[in-house]
């Protein structure tokens, strides 16, 4: 009698339980699994729920959570309500932490990655498609990966693209990073962020794991979130790439579509599919009789209208129908039997018009209905066919899609009326969360009414609308994918329900073109130019944010045509001469990229933007005394510009005046104290001056706002080499090429610290390693040449030094001394040094 009574709601929920019919065998299979050991082979680590809409996926998979959390689980489930793998990381944690296990680790990544995301996004908006990241930070991560062959959504190109290309291409877009996100932890994490959170997620799941019985994740929906789901699970279960996944770990995964028998390796070794039909003739009675409905003649009626689909079994026995109604009636279809059974005109008409909406939470309920809806909502959300989520409810899609049918077809006044009023009252709901300075795509509290409302609006007059929505199009595209398929899916779900074939297909086209997370929206993007809809002024915006697109997957020239083509269009376009300034600036041509930003200064007199940008240009050329001109130009005219004090700052760095240096650096911090490029600078002047624990408490500051960055490890090891405590630096350098085996700079300067131990065999095999990363990396090669002159090897020393010059050739370098730190591995004038520059 001593343990704890439950409520009356746990109760009621365990009577619903027991009451549970059909799927008995899958979910005893599903329970056996917690009783057989995780090195068993009989054990599996996966199970694949699949079947067609109805058939009650989604309520098997909240009864296996259910028994996960009976055999001690923790659990955690997501479905369509999100549209990223950063968002399915988020959800699990928010489910965790209710549970009373919070992920800390992953909510502060998660966090900084939200509010570096946001800050990257708001430069580029207010700027235009070049003012967003640099192709620096997009390829940093992309051409590392893709060196191992492990470039998400690239498919064949890891294998066809040449291996000098792409290692040359690392250590190059590493360097060139925006002047928009400048901090190269900050620029990763925003525009690759499974291969940094990911870790920390595998990382956070292992320490929770250790302590509880099962961790059980359940992913509901997948025929719409696998798109960008599938390669994330499959390569947490079938790889190594993100750390081990702990063993007691369990993963659901439910869609309409069978597994495809190619995706997952050798699957019948860890996964088991649950295939399910519609319930047995059996079932459904024993369903129907747990519910009060006996009448034979009634009983024939909802099994022959509900073909079984237990999602409209259930429907219709939760209204007990007592007679069969109009049986002889071969149209009727099984909603409109049970808005016929539903004795109440009011509530038949409020469950009616509650299908308008594509989701729904009481306001948006109260704003569908005409009537009065006053305690209708929680009427409707008990109804079987309408499921939770988070706090709003949304319909099954196999009782929607007929109600939709229903009302359009009975009478359309009524519905172009329903969404129409619908549309205007989202409208409202958007305009409120616009403030002061006006709404963003970026803003989720501004962007989610829109959605709707655009939902709404096309539902209501597809003609009318369908150009407003193309063009709220070209910022969703720039906003990122996941974005642009929240954006492409309201066209197809307009077209669907509206029965507008054209937007169907046109969405569904969208979709397909958005399905590869690494194109950033290029392809609908250029759809989108072949319509007629569009004004000059609409396709002069297509071109500049096609143009970042193209830009962050390193097509630098198809970057540069589309500006072209947009000057061509608009040559006062100051977004375009901005952004072609930025694409100039990442393949070298300063000449061009300085010509467009004199253009943008006489476009925009008296704004920041044109100087910032021109001192950064000179910075990278390695002209740093007219970038300091240039950068003090424009911090007169915005003095609160932190990234332009750190630019600033590292410029008088290369020129060796370390007082001037840490002044801006200080500066900086002072606006901005998670500043974390400019804390690695800035312990970099420290170490270099001497200070080696201030310089080790900036880096410790900067690790601990972003704990999985080679970069600030890689400048760990330079504080230790600087300091002489060359074991330390070594250690450093190594755990930095854990992290990023493509990192060059650190495998150059950890040979120098070898050097220094006297182990110059390693050092000599990680100056050829940084040469076979990045052929062109001529401070390398001088290295390289020092110790073979050291171990005697003249003529190899003398072929070195002639591939350094080479190098230089190349790329215009003077051959003489560069102003540059003494010891640094720092690249020639023409490359930008290690670590990233400031964004805006």
């Amino acid at each position: 009698m001593g343990g704890v009574r439950p409520s009356m709601q746990e109760l009621i929920r365990r009577r619903k339980r027991a009451g549970f019919v059909g799927r008995r065998a899958e979910l005893a299979l599903f329970r056996r699994n917690f009783d057989i050991p995780v090195d068993d082979e009989r054990h599996r680590f996966v199970f694949r729920v699949h079947g067609n809409a109805g058939v009650g996926k989604t309520f098997l998979v909240r009864e296996l959570e259910q028994a996960a959390g009976e055999r001690g689980a923790l659990t955690a489930y997501t479905d369509e309500s999100v549209d990223g793998v950063p968002e399915v990381m988020g959800a699990i944690s928010a489910r965790f932490a209710r549970q009373g296990w919070p992920l800390k680790a992953l909510d502060r990544i998660l966090a900084t990655y939200r509010q570096r995301r946001y800050e990257a996004e708001a430069a580029g908006a207010g700027g235009g498609a070049g003012s967003g990241p640099s192709a620096g930070a997009v390829v940093a991560a992309q051409a590392s990966l893709a060196g191992i062959g492990l470039v998400p959504g690239v498919g064949v190109l890891a294998t066809t693209v040449d291996a000098t290309q792409l290692a040359e291409g690392a250590e190059r877009l590493r360097a060139a990073l925006s002047a928009r996100l400048g901090r190269q932890e900050d620029v990763q994490l925003v525009l690759d962020p499974l291969r940094v959170l990911t870790p920390v997620f595998v990382e956070e799941l292992g320490r929770v794991a250790a302590q509880v019985p099962w961790i059980a994740l359940f992913f509901d929906t997948y025929e719409r979130t696998g798109a960008f789901l599938d390669g994330w699970l499959r390569d947490l279960v079938t790889t190594d790439r993100y750390g081990g996944l702990p063993a007691n770990t369990v993963l659901t995964l439910s869609g309409q579509g069978r597994p495809d028998p190619l995706g997952w390796p050798a699957a019948t070794d860890y996964a088991t599919d649950l295939p399910l039909e519609p319930f047995t003739e059996d079932e459904a009675r024993q369903l129907l009789a747990t519910q009060g409905v006996l009448e034979e003649e009634v009983v024939r009626d909802v099994l022959r209208l509900s073909g079984r689909l237990p999602v409209l079994v259930s429907t219709l026995a939760g209204s007990s129908p007592a007679t069969p109604g109009d049986i002889g009636d071969p149209s009727a279809t099984a909603v409109e039997r049970f808005l016929k059974w539903e004795p109440d005109p009011v509530r038949r008409s409020a469950a009616l018009e509650g299908a308008l909406p594509r989701r729904l939470d009481e306001d948006v309920f109260r704003a569908a209905v005409t009537g009065d809806a006053a305690g209708l909502f929680d009427w409707l959300r008990s109804l079987p066919f309408v499921r939770d989520q988070g706090g709003r409810i949304k319909y099954h899609e196999v009782v929607r899609a007929p109600m939709q049918r229903l009302q359009r077809t009975s009478s359309p006044q009524r519905w172009r009326a329903g969404h129409e009023r619908l549309a205007a009252w989202y409208g409202r709901e958007r305009a409120a969360a616009e403030g002061p300075s006006g709404g963003r795509w970026r803003d989720e509290a501004w962007r989610e009414p829109r959605l709707e409302e655009l939902y709404h609006r096309l539902c209501a007059d597809p003609a009318g609308a369908f150009e407003d929505v193309l063009r709220d199009g070209i910022e969703a595209c720039r906003q990122g994918t996941v974005t642009a398929r929240r954006w492409a899916r309201v066209i197809a779900e307009a077209g669907e329900d509206g029965n507008r074939e054209a937007l169907r297909k046109w969405g569904a086209a969208c979709l397909t073109a958005l399905a590869a997370e690494r194109r950033h929206g290029v392809d609908v993007l250029g759809m989108m130019l072949a319509r007629p809809e569009l004004t000059d002024a609409d396709r002069v915006a297509v071109h500049i944010a096609r143009a970042w697109g193209h830009f962050r997957t390193e097509a630098y020239e198809e970057s540069l045509a589309d500006y072209r083509r947009a000057l061509t269009l608009d040559a006062s376009s100051a977004d375009a001469h901005h952004g072609r300034a930025v694409a100039y600036r990442a393949v070298g041509d300063w000449a061009a990229a300085l010509a467009d930003l004199d253009r943008l200064e006489q476009l925009e007199p008296g704004r920041a933007r044109a100087p910032r940008e021109r001192g950064e240009t000179h910075r990278r050329a390695g002209r740093y005394e007219d970038a300091v001109t240039e950068l003090c130009r424009a911090l007169v005219l915005d003095p609160s510009d932190a990234l332009t004090l750190g630019s600033r700052g590292q410029a008088h760095a290369q020129l060796g005046r370390a007082v001037p240096a840490l002044e801006d650096f200080d500066r900086a911090l002072l606006i901005d104290p998670d500043y974390g490029w400019a804390l690695v600078r800035r312990a970099r002047v420290r170490g270099q001056l001497g200070d080696t624990e201030g310089a080790l408490a900036d880096l410790d500051r900067a690790e601990r706002l972003s704990p999985s960055w080679a970069w600030v490890l890689g400048e760990r090891g330079d504080v230790y080499r600087f300091a002489a405590r060359y074991e330390e630096a070594v250690a450093a350098y190594g755990r930095a090429l854990a992290l990023d085996p493509g990192y060059a700079w650190a495998f150059g300067s950890r040979a120098v610290a070898l050097a220094e131990l006297g182990r110059r065999t390693e050092a000599l095999a990680d100056l050829d390693r940084a040469v076979t990363l990045v052929p062109g990396y001529r401070w390398a090669y001088e290295q390289r040449a020092r110790l073979h002159r050291a171990e005697g090897r003249e003529r190899d020393a003398l072929a070195d030094l002639a591939r350094a010059a080479e190098a230089d050739a190349a790329r215009g370098i003077p051959r003489g001394p560069l102003p540059a730190d003494e010891g640094d591995p720092g690249y020639p004038a023409g490359r930008p040094e290690p670590g990233p520059a400031p964004r805006e």
